[in-house]
């Protein structure tokens, strides 16, 4: 079983791997992308937690940096905006919804 500490530390090398992975994408949108993955993630099962957040991360990321490159956009949220804050996002194409 994976306890808090050692998935908070596998969480931190998924990010350094998916900032090496996608390098024209801000490291705020890349942490934004796995705080989200990792929220998603809530039964009791932790073990591949870890795994499951960067393939979830990745494929946001993927489709961040398509939307981007074929927008010609750019792929840094705003300033203000904070690591994981869903309009950050949502204005980089992570395919966060918006609330109704």
């Amino acid at each position: 079983m994976v306890d808090d500490e050692h998935e908070q530390l596998a969480l931190v090398a998924v990010h350094e791997r998916l900032c090496q992975r996608f390098p024209e994408l801000d490291p705020a949108v890349v942490e934004a992308a796995v705080r989200l993955s990792h929220a998603e993630l809530t039964g009791p099962v932790r073990d591949f937690v870890p795994l499951l957040v960067e393939r979830g991360a990745r494929e946001r990321l993927a489709f961040a940096q398509r939307d981007t490159d074929s927008a010609g956009a750019s792929s840094t949220p705003s300033a203000t905006a904070m690591p994981g804050d869903r309009e950050a996002l949502s204005h980089s194409g992570l395919g966060v919804d918006e609330p109704a």
